[in-house]
């Protein structure tokens, strides 16, 4: 009878939730600057702070947020159903993923870490200390339902790990309640209708009148809370300056942390970032799509400077030395990790996205018969390569000589040594040379022109890291915009690169860490 219930009233719920957004969506704008207002699901329990930043962000911005407040899990069932709506903010992980299985959710920001306490009136008048002690019984307690409310989810998986769920689901089950809310376990509580209850740490800080039992089990059991878009947001610029601005460290997060939630390290506020991104020439054809599609759908700029790795890392090395962080880039794509290794003190560890092959390009046809680097030393022939101080193309050639133990011949044919590896398949199409090493990305579009002959050699290989960079004051956006890069498969191998499926971010969900050295952390 209990569970009939319970279902009659979640579909109650859920029907007067269509309703409301029914009457939402159609009414008419009232005016401001947004022609409607921002619509986020909630988890109940983060109420508190969110309605705080929601009042500040509409008296900073003139932006109407619309909260719709209740179990995590519940409003995972009515965001799927409705299929409107523009953020959902979870209370933990778990619900998520659920999210991203059902397609409901795209890109997320993490904020904040809580964990599960035991609340019980002032004095512990049943002294409770343990998990154990609820199975007792002359204790009641209270809890939220696990279909219904994250905190519930998250004990349950905890528990019955340890083997010790059963017990107590079938205990409240008979002297208890559970409830699809986590504050409505603490009012319980509270009121004396029950003598304990299972909540967040940051509902217990957030009510007076309950004292807390932290116990090592429930400690353990770390649940982020996470704000994503929804797959159904028509405006993702819109939803995603406000999921910023509330997991900004400067303005939303600020709240979760007086509400007692450890916070992550978040980005700096700005209605409108920038992000600087330093990226080697050689991959210029796959990015600039995907840079263009990121800095639309975020509302964003990302101002990306394509040049030879070695002029960008002695444009970096040059602001270091002037001791300010102006000018320096938040994000870098190597042609190679041999120019990511230069700068490696000032970026966490990079990931590889993609790689290609270096290759020798000549002229339709081969008139020279070269098909080995041997042939490259015969008298009279020109060659270009890339300059190793200035491109990353120049330092691999040059390892790729001393492999095949040819340095000294064939460098008595170069004439002439380019800044950019895009330089280098023009000086064979132009016959200002007559074979060049350039990157096989290079050659495709000029496959008309050109013939190729590949190399044997292991070090005949670049590979594209990324990385960003710790003095970053985006490195949420930032690892946002690598995802966008790893969702990218496509345009990368429309191209000509290897991609690297191996390093692509599981369902870009990130959890954050509530560590003040959080920023530094690796992708």
């Amino acid at each position: 009878m209990k569970r009939f219930k319970a279902a009659i009233t979640a579909t109650l719920i859920l029907l007067a939730t269509l309703v409301w957004l029914l009457y939402r969506f159609m009414s008419p704008s009232t005016g401001g600057v947004s022609s409607r207002p921002i619509l986020m699901y909630c988890a109940a329990g983060l109420r508190l702070p969110v309605e705080k930043i929601v009042s500040e962000y509409q008296r900073e911005l003139g932006i109407q947020v619309e909260v719709y407040y209740g179990g995590t899990n519940t409003l995972l069932n009515q965001l799927e159903v409705a299929q409107t709506g523009d953020l959902f903010l979870s209370a933990d992980e778990s619900a998520l993923e659920m999210a991203y299985d059902r397609a409901l959710v795209a890109e997320s920001i993490p904020v904040a870490v809580q964990h599960p306490v035991i609340v019980v009136s002032p004095g512990n008048p049943r002294q409770i200390r343990s998990t154990a002690d609820l199975l007792r019984s002359d204790v009641r307690s209270a809890m939220g339902n696990p279909d219904q409310a994250a905190n519930g989810t998250v004990v349950r998986n905890a528990l019955q790990k340890l083997g010790t769920w059963e017990p107590l689901f079938q205990h409240i089950t008979r002297t208890g309640v559970f409830h699809p809310t986590v504050p409505e376990v603490a009012n319980d509580v509270k009121l004396g209708s029950v003598d304990a209850g299972i909540v967040w740490n940051s509902t217990a800080s957030m009510m007076t009148g309950l004292e807390v039992v932290s116990t090592p089990e429930l400690s353990a059991m770390k649940s982020h809370v996470t704000i994503a878009v929804l797959a159904s947001c028509q405006h993702s610029a819109e939803a995603l300056r406000f999921a910023r601005y509330l997991a900004a460290r400067d303005r939303g997060l600020p709240a979760f942390a007086q509400s007692g939630f450890s916070v992550v390290t978040g980005d700096q506020w700005q209605s409108h970032p920038t992000l600087t991104f330093f990226c080697g020439t050689v991959n210029r054809r796959a990015v600039e799509s995907v840079v263009r599609d990121f800095s639309a759908r975020e509302g964003v700029t990302v101002n990306t400077v394509y040049n030879g790795c070695g002029i960008l890392t002695a444009q970096m090395q040059a602001t270091r030395q002037n001791q300010t962080p102006i000018g320096f880039p938040d994000t870098y794509m190597a042609c190679d990790r041999y120019y990511l290794e230069t700068v490696r003190d000032w970026f966490q560890e990079g990931s590889d996205v993609s790689d290609t092959s270096i290759v020798i390009a000549v002229a339709k046809g081969n008139p020279h018969g070269i098909q080995s680097i041997k042939d490259l030393a015969q008298p009279g022939l020109r060659i270009t390569l890339g300059q190793p101080d200035q491109c990353t193309i120049g330092v691999l050639t040059r390892n790729v000589l001393r492999a095949a133990n040819l340095e000294t011949e064939i460098l008595r044919n170069v004439v002439q040594e380019t800044t950019s590896s895009a330089l280098l398949i023009p000086s064979v199409v132009t016959n200002a040379a007559d074979a060049t090493f350039a990157y096989a990305t290079d050659t495709t579009s000029e496959q008309h022109q050109i013939d190729t002959i590949e190399l044997s050699l292991p070090e005949a290989k670049a590979i594209q890291p990324f990385a960003i960079a710790k003095s970053s004051e985006q490195k949420n956006l930032a690892r946002r915009f690598f995802r966008k890069l790893m969702d990218s498969r496509e345009s990368f191998e429309a191209a000509g690169f290897h991609f690297h499926d191996s390093n692509s971010p599981t369902r870009g969900v990130n959890t954050g860490s509530p560590d003040p050295a959080a920023g530094n952390e690796d992708l």
